[in-house]
């Protein structure tokens, strides 16, 4: 039965057509997005936001569909209605995770939508190593997904460093400037096909470290926070009101995990359900393979940030996996499934303990692996502090920035209690001492 959608063609390749991707990471999609116009892709990461967009959305995606699929269509058809494209020279690109979460349906809601827009003689890419879709214009090939899988890296890398440098520098704007700065380097390197083997990897990985390093900045106590929830809502400032901007402007270090664990979580599960379910041979090698790939990658960031005692490192996907055996099972995999706790987790042992949970409407999968294991999360980490955080298009940002500040608020008396006891209980062994003339046995064991 020949398929109704229209196929995006190595002729619509060759002839340049504009291939249109919705934002997330700004970042990482800057780097990704000169990744591909180098494998001769014409790619355009789309950053128009505001009410036109959700404006769309709501028109033609149904309001009871998750909060990221309603921004993702509406940006898209906000973008071909903007004037700005040539609608018979133009494609759409969306990903497909291929598990049991809407997200793997919603080409079908874009589609869908293009139709009702009078729009469905337009392509849509589907990008996905699940074997759902294909399109001959358009194929992920070995050195590309090499490529995309370096852009990951270098982007958590940058993310990491920056949000644990910006809060504390002297000079303002030092951060964002050097962020700047490499995003110029690489993609120079990029271009003469440099900086993507794992030598050349490890040694921008040793520099980056190194110069975020170099930027002076105090040595105060901040509140620390981590940020967890879907991934779309997580990243992309359309999703979660600009969160990450909000943040900025409250005296605080914020922490993100980076998409590299999402990304082996989702390696992962294919693997595990070969495992359980059986499958294709040449699947399993394959994903194997890329597994312990990108574990290497993951273990190269992680080393060049940890060689560095200013900064916190992320923690190994493996290690993380192994923080919630006993708190949520592991097919629990929907979505962000067990991995959006194991996070919440992640984050609380690395010194993160106020965690935002970013919740869009409609994700059935992240209420219950989010704010429904929040019991549960207090009683295996007692000290964690955890405010989910709705992020709905009816939704208001005065509400929702009020509640963080709560949680900020709390967060900052509990700091401030605790200071207080190491103070009485320094002052305590001070007197101690000195009432002893440091005979006893306390003061002998601490020197």
């Amino acid at each position: 039965m020949p398929s109704e959608h229209v196929e995006f063609t190595k002729e619509m390749r060759e002839a340049g057509y504009t291939i249109l991707v919705p934002n997330m990471l700004e970042f990482h999609f800057s780097l990704i997005e000169k990744v591909l116009h180098l494998n001769g892709y014409n790619v355009e990461v789309l950053h128009n936001s505001g009410s036109g967009v959700m404006s769309e959305g709501l028109k033609y995606v149904h309001n009871d569909t998750c909060v990221p699929a309603l921004l993702v269509i509406g940006q898209f058809i906000d973008a071909l209605h903007s004037g700005k494209y040539d609608l018979n020279k133009v494609a759409l690109a969306i990903t497909q995770t291929g598990g049991g979460c809407r997200a793997s349906n919603y080409i079908h809601l874009l589609r869908k939508a293009l139709k009702k827009a009078g729009l469905s003689h337009i392509p849509v890419i589907s990008i996905n190593m699940s074997g759902l879709e294909s399109s001959s214009g358009f194929k992920l090939t070995v050195p590309l997904i090499r490529q995309v899988v370096a852009s990951l890296v270098y982007g958590d890398c940058i993310m990491q460093l920056s949000n644990q440098t910006r809060p504390y520098e002297f000079s303002t704007g030092e951060t964002d400037a050097l962020i700047e700065r490499w995003n110029d380097d690489l993609i120079a390197q990029f271009n003469r096909g440099k900086g993507l083997s794992q030598k050349e990897m490890r040694q921008n990985l040793d520099r980056i470290v190194a110069d975020f390093d170099a930027i002076e900045r105090s040595h105060e106590k901040k509140t620390r926070v981590g940020v967890v929830g879907e991934i779309y809502v997580k990243y992309s400032p359309l999703g979660n009101n600009g969160l990450e901007s909000f943040l900025r402007t409250q005296d605080c270090e914020y922490m993100i995990p980076g998409i590299m664990g999402f990304v082996l979580f989702k390696i992962d599960n294919r693997i595990e359900d070969i495992h359980l379910y059986g499958g294709n041979p040449l699947k399993l090698f394959f994903c194997t393979a890329l597994m312990r790939y990108v574990q290497r990658m993951e273990k190269m960031l992680i080393e060049s940030i940890a060689a560095h005692p200013n900064f916190v490192a992320p923690s190994a996907f493996a290690h993380t996996k192994t923080l919630v055996k006993g708190v949520i099972g592991y097919g629990s995999k929907m979505g962000e499934g067990w991995l959006l706790t194991a996070e919440m987790l992640e984050l609380a042992e690395n010194g993160y303990e106020n965690i935002i949970c970013t919740q869009p409407f409609g994700c059935l999968p992240n209420h219950i692996c989010g704010k429904g294991m929040i019991r549960r999360l207090t009683q295996v980490h007692p000290g964690i502090n955890i405010v989910p955080i709705d992020y709905d298009l009816s939704a208001t940002k005065v509400n929702q920035e009020n509640r963080i500040r709560l949680m900020l608020a709390v967060a900052h008396d509990a700091e401030l209690k605790r200071q207080q006891q190491e103070l009485l209980i320094a002052q305590d062994e001070a007197e101690q001492s000195q009432a002893c003339g440091g005979n006893c046995d306390a003061c002998r064991k601490t020197g």
